[in-house]
């Protein structure tokens, strides 16, 4: 009897809890393609992409070809020789696959590229919210951009627009 009266007791205080409680949401995708120097960060960035994935596309287009002739030529070659040329083709292969680490890596050179150029105004956009939500008394702001888990949110409680203006002024 006890517990059930203490559930009864917790489950009325969250429900006063949760109601007191302000929420909205924005969706920070579009908030951060309003931002021009955002648009001109990602241009930089998928033109550093596309070069390094044209000088990964031929390195391996090398290795094709130095594979074609070592198929080609594997009957007059010694086993020596054909030892040679098999570690060769090995030796570019890992060459490739280490640019290809080092530019698009964990920590290659993209990252350290969207670090250094998406990074700050990402962080002037969630400065934004953040001063956005202190000034309208808001408890939670949930990104709609990237929360797979939002099936159904109220267009009333969008805010997106606001903050978009807020970063123009």
């Amino acid at each position: 009897m006890k517990k059930g009266i203490l559930l009864v007791f917790a489950l009325f205080m969250a429900s006063i809890t949760m109601e007191a409680q302000r929420s909205c949401y924005v969706d920070v995708e579009k908030i951060l393609e309003s931002v021009e120097d955002y648009t001109a960060a990602q241009k930089k960035l998928d033109q550093f992409a596309s070069k390094w994935n044209q000088e990964i596309a031929q390195k391996y287009k090398e290795i094709e070809q130095l594979y074609s002739k070592y198929q080609a030529d594997k009957v007059l070659l010694s086993d020596k020789a054909q030892e040679q040329r098999e570690d060769e083709i090995i030796q570019k292969e890992k060459e490739a696959r280490d640019f290809q680490k080092a530019k698009f890596g964990p920590e290659g050179e993209l990252f350290k590229k969207r670090q250094e150029l998406v990074k700050p105004i990402q962080d002037k956009v969630y400065s934004a919210i953040e001063a956005y939500a202190k000034k309208r008394g808001y408890d939670f702001i949930y990104d709609r951009s990237s929360n797979a888990s939002m099936l159904y949110a109220n267009p009333e409680l969008d805010k997106t627009q606001d903050l978009v203006d807020s970063l123009k002024k």
